[in-house]
């Protein structure tokens, strides 16, 4: 008999830890628990102990362990990263506070910094003597006496970290590679971050601040993972502590550590992972993906069945430059607070009542009215069936703070009040997705919507229908799917390096050149995670743009093809014209080469059970009446088990479909059917169903 072997992802979020356990069998566990801000870890460990506990699978057993984690997302959202400091080439120290000089805010009253100068205030930001050309050419050799001053001065006032962030660096690196083998002679337990290694790219003040940002998070990151790896050693489990990056792929910890930055966003990562394996095993190609939680909405777009990756994203409103799988998050979940606004316009968030005490009907003190309070209202929730039973709602603390805030002031009723702030919201994700869509070249038209998290499948047809997308499919386990999609995540490294080259008559032999110093790097990553040389799968890219164009796009470049760079210029073209809607024949220059190196971790697991058969004409357990927009108005929904439903059950609206973490509203002329592996397709009801795998 064979040893049953489990693999765990566990997604930590502001309010809930999620957990998902794939069993050899086929099985697969799901648990949410609270989570521990104060010590993260202890979620973590608990989920361990519990599936011991409650479902008979030891430690022992785990021969993965993925991580998703908001720990470096919210040292900087709370400020409580580390104290450090910057050291720049004389004359140079304030690149990180003159930022660009572009201004988001131009009419405020009270003018805030909009460049991150919290990271490095002014008094430990220093200088030292030396200087690289453009071309990468000494002109000034480092002065190693003023380096020491410097990090001796860092270290004396408490900094725990240092950047480095040196002239064209990312051309000639000796000079940064110099100071940080000072710090760790004379300070050993000093952290560095060199930018020639978090991002080895043009533009002084993104790189600067990408690696000052790296160096505020990383000794947050070295005592959250030191202190998790050491509890899961203790706990029993030996499978090796992997860790979700931004751009979707995992990493072993020690690599995670080194390059902290490169975590931002994880989480949101691996729901777009996550949403992209459902995809493909519902037969589809290209898919939007709306996660909707207490506090956030987390919109990607998936082509191909891989999330885009963009090559900067924002945290807290800062720009830093590290690819990252491209998702638009706003303040919309179903903790989201409606408030008028001084004209007397209704406004849904970007506030949240969050867990505690959450909206109105949780009846722990919340006054203020939210989304979920809306929903209870106009009937989508079963206030004794709210996640799963586990917390009942109370629709008279609903109605008394939707009226008091919004219907009274407004001269409607307590229901076309509530439909009002499901209608703002909805238009407000709307837009969001038509930012990651319509904005980036992308017809909305020609993919389906995929919802995520708690709130997801709850307002997924009403964005279809304003979106004109034809399809909606709603995961088994939509509001676990982050942790879901660590355990479908590649094993993936990303090396890169500068190569500013004309495009026109350059010769292939440096590119490939670079390109195997580059794949030499990524192999000794992968080497470190026990992925053997030829299992990885490569792909390179180009960082390319207009000769005197200041900002670039990342290209695939090919070399199979006959003719590489002639194709990667033809590619160039057609990307800036889906992107910015136009392209012109003009020359072109390279800026960087990449190279990704990605191991498929995918199939270790079993084959999952499908549903239980069962008629192709289920039966509700109930009906109540539910409010709808005009002009359909109120109606009476047939109400399902979403655990009772067998594959190929049909079943059409208006009907509500629940389970323990979600609520599918299906309105009138649509209609829902449960494809292989649980999953349900929701289209408008003369429409085809959706191809079954």
């Amino acid at each position: 008999m064979s040893r049953l072997t489990a693999e765990v992802g566990v997604d930590t979020g502001g309010t809930f830890t999620d957990v998902v356990c794939r069993l050899s069998d086929g099985r697969l566990l799901t648990m949410k628990l609270a989570s521990t801000p104060a010590n993260p870890a202890e979620a973590v460990l608990c989920a361990v102990r519990r599936l011991a506990a409650e479902h008979g699978v030891p430690a022992g057993a785990i021969r993965r362990f993925a991580h998703g984690t908001t720990v470096p997302t919210n040292a900087v959202l709370e400020r409580k990263g580390a104290k450090i400091g910057l050291i720049a080439t004389k004359g140079f120290r304030d690149v990180l506070e003159l930022g660009r000089q572009l201004r988001q805010q131009l009419y405020d009253a009270v003018l805030k910094p909009q460049t991150p100068v919290f990271l490095a205030p002014g008094e430990r930001r220093l200088e030292v003597g030396e200087r690289v050309g453009a071309g990468g050419q000494v002109i000034e050799p480092l002065d190693e006496v003023e380096a020491t001053a410097a990090l001796d001065r860092l270290a004396a006032e408490g900094c725990e970290a240092v950047a480095v962030a040196l002239l064209f660096s990312f051309l000639a690196p000796a000079h940064e590679r110099r100071i940080a083998e000072l710090a760790h002679a004379r300070h050993p337990g000093l952290a560095i971050s060199l930018s020639c290694e978090v991002d080895p790219a043009f533009r002084e003040y993104e790189r600067t601040a990408a690696t000052a940002f790296d160096a505020y998070i990383k000794p947050v990151v070295e005592r959250y993972l030191a202190r998790l790896e050491a509890g899961l050693v203790e706990a029993g489990v030996a499978a090796p502590l992997q860790v979700m990056q931004s751009r979707g792929g995992l990493a072993a910890s020690a690599t995670a550590r080194r390059r902290p930055v490169r975590l931002f966003l994880s989480g949101p990562a691996a729901g777009a992972v996550g949403a992209a394996r459902v995809a493909r095993e519902a037969g589809l190609g290209e898919i939007i993906s709306v996660d909707i939680g207490g506090t956030s909405c987390d919109i990607a777009l998936i082509g191909g069945g891989e999330p885009l990756i963009r090559p900067e994203g924002l945290i807290d409103g800062f720009a830093v430059r590290v690819p990252m799988v491209d998702v638009n998050a706003i303040g919309a979940g179903g903790g989201s607070i409606a408030w008028l606004d001084p004209a007397g316009g209704l406004r849904v968030g970007p506030q949240s009542a969050g867990a505690d005490p959450g909206p109105a009907a949780y009846g722990r003190g919340g006054r203020q009215p939210t989304v979920t309070d809306a929903s209870l209202l106009l009937g989508y929730l079963d206030p004794g069936y709210f996640a799963g039973g586990s917390l009942g709602l109370d629709a008279a603390l609903a109605r008394a703070a939707v009226e008091r805030a919004i219907a009274r002031p407004l001269g409607l009723s307590v229901e076309a009040a509530a439909l009002g702030i499901h209608r703002v919201l909805n238009a407000g994700m709307a837009e969001g997705i038509r930012l990651v869509s319509i904005r980036q070249g992308y017809d909305p038209r020609r993919f389906a919507l995929v919802p995520l998290g708690g709130g997801g499948a709850l307002h997924a047809v009403a964005l279809a229908q304003d979106l004109d997308i034809p399809q909606v499919l709603v995961p088994r386990h939509p509001g676990v799917l982050s942790a879901a999609g660590l355990l479908e995540a590649p094993i993936e490294h990303e090396v890169s390096q500068a190569f500013p080259r004309a495009l026109a008559g350059l010769d292939l032999a440096p590119v490939k050149a670079v390109l195997a110093g580059l794949d030499a790097e990524a192999g000794r990553l992968m080497a470190g995670e026990a992925i053997a040389a030829g299992l990885a799968r490569i792909q390179y890219f180009a960082d390319v743009c207009y000769v005197g164009q200041s900002h670039h796009l990342e290209v695939p470049l090919h070399l199979d093809d006959p003719q590489p760079l002639r194709r990667l210029y033809g590619d160039f073209l057609a990307t800036h014209d889906r992107v910015y809607g136009y392209a012109a024949e003009a020359p072109a220059r390279l800026v960087n080469l990449r190279s990704v190196h990605r191991a498929d971790m995918r199939g270790g697991g079993g084959t999952p059970p499908p549903p239980p058969s069962v008629s192709a004409d289920p039966v509700p357990i109930g009906r109540r009446p539910i409010l709808l927009p005009d002009p359909v108005g109120g109606v009476v929904a047939a109400v399902f088990r979403r655990e009772r439903l067998g594959q190929g059950a049909v079943i059409a609206g208006p009907a509500i479909v629940e389970q323990a973490d979600t609520t599918t509203l299906l309105p009138p002329g649509w209609r829902a059917r449960v494809l292989v592996g649980g999953h349900l397709m929701l289209t408008p009801g003369d429409a085809r169903m959706g191809a079954e795998p």
